[in-house]
């Protein structure tokens, strides 16, 4: 059974206002599940994007260029889209609690391996385990919305996504720093003790949620192509989350070459440009909101509209280090919001079939975003940062027509 806000209180509620004493109480536990689910959330997550500022250290660290470097970001994305495809399903078959929590000691070991690895070929395989159990990220979003009231889901899933985001954005400058002060390894060390800190966290204070699904593994990843065939909404936004993300990761897999080449940015520097361009992740509780009062479908029009003037100016206004800071924060805002609206719109379709619906979304999304992060390295190459951010914005510019074409319809969600 799912619990309840008033589930989580504990027992000694003070008998003068038992009613709203508990309810009082409820909450605050409440909160408290929502933040460790956030943090979760974002250190876990954070893992798929420690190594975007680092490709030229660790490409020179095991004797490889940059280019090659890139398959790091590759590797690790198709990871995460496997896991997202065989992994998440069992969110809606197994119990949630545990399966983070053993989910999250696995990704240590396997980043561990990764800050350890005597060569290259041995770290593209570990860092392709690190995106394949990363995906206890996408476990803890679909508990969030089981745990929180209908009333207020928009609210908690966007504080618990902001969490995600967060880690996204910090991720960048984390590395960066402890790059700077003790090697790229460090980073995946440091990384792997914080994974095992929050299976802690996740035992001690998450309570369990048993689903009520008896199916078979099988049946579950079945219904999960059923589901993409037969929920058209799930398809639309999968496919507008891909092109957004897919432009996102372009940006930042680009982004430490342009400021190391052509701005002379060290690592220190490069971490402080993330640090500023994480102030995006601020749309996620914003967009929560615009979703809970019906206003999803303005907020994704104007979300694909904003990535597009980001990343426009991100190509034509390079030459400044201001106007990078101003695109970095539009399209972080943008790409964010659109997600957070996204995933309120699919977790409102089937309650009973979130981790697969979610499933289904992420799996399309990051597969968008490996398949960007590998047509970056050659635009890179071939064109320059110009090339990337016009790829991005052509990306963003076809996420703003598939709204239009769906609203053109009249099938407004």
């Amino acid at each position: 059974m799912t619990p309840t806000p008033l589930d989580l209180a504990p027992a000694s509620t003070p008998a003068a206002t038992p009613a709203a004493g508990t309810a009082a109480t409820g909450q605050r536990s409440l909160r408290l599940v929502m933040l460790v689910l956030a943090f979760a959330c974002g250190a876990s997550v954070a893992n798929l994007y420690y190594a975007q500022p680092l490709l030229e250290p660790i490409g020179r660290g095991f004797g490889v260029g940059t280019g090659t470097a890139a398959l790091i970001v590759t590797l690790t994305q198709i990871g995460y889209a496997i896991g997202l495809a065989l992994l998440l399903p069992l969110g809606d078959l197994r119990e949630n609690r545990s399966l983070a929590s053993g989910t999250l000691v696995v990704t240590a070991l396997a980043l561990g391996v990764a800050a350890l690895a005597p060569d290259f070929a041995v770290f593209l395989i570990a860092i392709a385990f690190v995106g394949l159990a990363s995906v206890v990220a996408q476990v803890l979003v679909p508990l969030a919305a089981h745990l929180a009231p209908e009333e207020t889901r928009g609210k908690y899933v966007g504080q618990v996504t902001g969490g995600l985001l967060l880690g996204i954005m910090l991720a960048r400058s984390a590395s960066s720093l402890a790059a700077a002060a003790w090697g790229w390894r460090s980073i995946y060390a440091i990384s792997a003790g914080v994974m095992l800190l929050t299976a802690l966290a996740v035992v001690r204070l998450v309570p369990r949620r048993r689903p009520d699904h008896t199916a078979s593994y099988a049946s579950l990843v079945a219904s999960s192509v059923t589901l993409a065939r037969t929920e058209p909404i799930l398809r639309r936004r999968a496919l507008s989350q891909a092109l957004m993300f897919g432009a996102f990761t372009a940006y930042w897999t680009a982004i430490a070459d342009e400021l190391t080449r052509h701005h002379g940015m060290n690592q220190t520097g490069v971490a402080i440009f993330a640090l500023v361009g994480a102030a995006g992740a601020a749309s996620a509780p914003i967009a929560g909101r615009l979703g809970d009062r019906g206003h999803a479908v303005a907020g994704r029009a104007a979300a694909t509209t904003l990535a597009v003037a980001a990343l426009l100016l991100a190509a034509f206004g390079a030459s400044s280090v201001a106007v990078l800071v101003i695109s970095a924060v539009l399209l972080d805002f943008a790409v964010q919001g659109h997600h957070v609206l996204s995933l309120r719109d699919i977790y409102t379709l089937r309650p009973e079939a979130r981790a697969r619906m979610n499933s289904v979304y992420m799996t399309g999304v990051f597969a968008g975003g490996a398949v960007a992060s590998a047509v970056t390295g050659a635009m890179l190459t071939h064109f320059g940062w110009s090339g990337v951010a016009l790829f991005a914005a052509a990306l963003t510019a076809l996420a703003a027509l598939l709204w239009l074409a769906e609203n053109r319809h009249g099938d407004r969600v």
